[in-house]
C-alpha cells in the first residue's frame, strides 16, 4: 500500500483542467500521507495537442485520442473536465462501463443526466462525483449526501452564480445601473462574452437542480426548474430594497413544501439581518435548513481556476481513498424517493409590485379591488414619488399564490389608468 501509484486521465486542459494539473502536481508530496498512494496523470485528452504540450512540459502526456484512455486499464479515474453535453457524456457512460471511476465538473451534464450515470456508476461498483459542478470551492455536494444526512432538508437556497452576484453588488453599492454593472463584469472578466446563461439564471438553474436532487432525495433535473434572471432590476429596485431593510440577490431556491419540492431560481428581497445578504462580489454561498442542523451556510468562491480545481482534486482524493481500502461506490445516487416537482404557479410568495398609474383619485382603490379580486392580500401599498401625471406606487404583498398574482398584475397592466408595471420581485420569507 505504500508504494500504491493510481493512474488518471484529465479530460480537457481549459481554466478547471489546468487548475486540476496544477493542483495535483502541488499536492504530489502530501498524496502519501493523505490517502495512503499516490495519483499519478497518465494522460491528458485533447483537441489541440501542441498548445497542450507546452502547457504542461509533458508532451507524452497528451493525447488527441480517447481511445487510449478508456481502453488503458491502469488508467482508474477519469477526470472529465471539457464540459457540454457531448461528447463529455459519451466519454463519461465508457469509463464507467469499463470499469473507472470518474470525477466531474459537468454542471450541465449532471443536472440534465445525473439519474442514469449514476444508476450506471451504482450497477458498475464505481464511484461518480461532482462537487465542482455546484458552487465551485464549497464543499456542498459531499455534506449534503453525509455531513448532514441526519437532516430532514426543508430548504436548500444560495447564491450560486458569481457573476450575477457581482453585477448586483456593483449595483448596491456604486448605485450603477444594470447595464453599466454587466459591463464592468465583462471587463475584469466575471462575465463571459456572451453572458445569457450567467444573467438570465440559467446557469444557477442546472446547480438548483443538482441541489435539489441530493437534498430532498429526489430526482430534479434543468427542465423542472423555472429560472428568471436579473436583467429587469434597476437602481430604482436596490434603493426602495434598501429602505425596506433588505437586498436584493439572484437566489437559487430548492424547498420542501407540502405539495411536493419547489425548484426555481428569481431576483429576491432579502433581509440584510439573513446571512445571505452579506455575500457580495463574486462570492457564493449556499444556506441549508434542516430539522436537526437548523440553519447552516457554507461560503466561498464559486468558481474560477484554483477554486474550481479544488473541488475537483478534494473528489479525486475521495476516489483514490475509496480505492485503496476497497469501498468504491459506497455512497451513490441518493435519490430514492419520487417526488412531485410543484408547479411555479402553485408557490406561495410574497412579492415586490412596483408600477406607474395615473396620479388621481380613486387609482389606489382600483389597484386594491383587482388584488382583492384575485385574492392577492396586501400588506403595504404605498404612494412613493410624482412625475407629471404620474404617480409611483409601490406594493408588498402578503404570501399568495404565484398564478394568481401574476393574474392580478396583468389585469393591473390592462387597466387604462395605469402607465406600466416597473417591477415585479420575489420577497423571501421562511415558512
Amino acid at each position: 500500500m505504500e508504494n500504491r501509484t493510481i493512474y488518471a486521465a484529465i479530460l480537457g486542459l481549459g481554466t478547471v483542467g489546468t487548475g486540476t494539473w496544477k493542483v495535483l502536481q502541488a499536492q504530489k508530496e502530501e498524496m502519501q500521507h493523505k490517502l495512503g498512494a499516490v495519483i499519478e496523470v497518465k494522460k491528458i485528452l485533447v483537441r489541440n495537442t501542441a498548445k497542450a504540450a507546452a502547457k504542461t512540459g509533458l508532451p507524452e502526456l497528451v493525447t488527441d485520442d480517447w481511445e487510449e484512455i478508456v481502453k488503458d486499464d491502469s488508467i482508474e479515474i477519469v477526470i472529465e473536465l471539457m464540459g457540454g453535453l457531448e461528447p463529455a457524456r459519451t466519454y463519461i457512460r465508457e469509463a464507467l462501463e469499463a470499469g473507472k471511476h470518474v470525477v466531474t465538473a459537468n454542471k450541465d451534464l449532471i443536472a440534465s443526466d445525473h439519474g442514469h450515470l449514476l444508476d450506471l456508476a451504482k450497477q458498475k461498483g464505481c464511484d461518480l462525483m461532482f462537487e465542482a459542478a455546484v458552487a465551485g470551492a464549497i464543499p456542498v455536494i459531499l455534506p449534503l449526501k453525509q455531513s448532514l444526512a441526519a437532516n430532514h432538508l426543508t430548504e436548500v437556497m444560495g447564491i450560486i452564480n458569481g457573476t450575477t452576484n457581482f453585477i448586483l453588488t456593483k449595483m448596491a453599492q456604486e448605485n450603477m445601473e444594470f447595464a453599466d454593472a454587466l459591463a464592468l463584469a465583462t471587463k475584469l472578466g466575471y462575465a463571459e462574452a456572451d453572458p445569457t446563461a450567467d444573467i438570465e439564471g440559467l446557469d444557477a438553474a442546472r446547480k438548483v437542480a443538482i441541489l435539489a436532487s441530493i437534498a430532498f432525495n429526489s430526482r430534479v433535473t434543468i427542465e423542472d426548474v423555472k429560472n428568471e434572471g436579473i436583467t429587469k432590476i434597476t437602481a430604482n429596485d436596490i434603493r426602495y430594497a434598501k429602505e425596506m431593510g433588505c437586498c436584493i440577490k439572484l437566489i437559487g431556491m430548492a424547498h420542501m413544501a407540502e405539495k411536493g419540492i419547489e425548484a426555481y431560481v428569481a431576483p429576491m428581497l432579502i433581509p440584510e439581518s439573513h446571512p445571505l445578504a452579506a455575500v457580495n462580489d463574486s462570492y457564493n454561498a449556499v444556506f441549508v435548513r434542516g430539522d436537526a442542523v437548523d440553519n447552516a451556510m457554507f461560503l466561498g468562491r464559486g468558481a474560477g481556476e484554483l477554486p474550481t480545481a479544488s473541488a475537483v482534486v478534494g473528489d479525486v482524493f475521495e476516489v483514490a481513498r475509496n480505492i485503496v481500502h476497497g469501498c468504491c461506490g459506497r455512497v451513490s445516487c441518493t435519490c430514492y424517493k419520487q417526488l412531485p416537482v410543484v408547479a411555479m404557479e402553485e408557490i406561495n410568495s410574497r412579492y415586490f409590485l412596483r408600477v406607474q398609474v395615473e396620479d388621481k383619485i380613486g387609482v389606489l382603490a382600483m389597484l386594491a379591488d383587482v388584488f382583492a379580486q384575485h385574492q392577492v392580500s396586501v400588506e403595504q401599498m404605498i404612494q412613493k414619488r410624482r412625475s407629471g401625471d404620474f404617480a409611483e406606487i409601490v406594493v408588498i404583498t402578503a404570501r399568495v399564490r404565484e398564478g394568481d398574482f401574476r393574474k392580478a398584475v396583468e389585469c393591473i397592466s390592462e387597466k387604462p389608468n395605469v402607465q406600466k408595471v416597473d417591477s415585479v420581485i420575489r420577497v423571501y420569507g421562511a415558512d
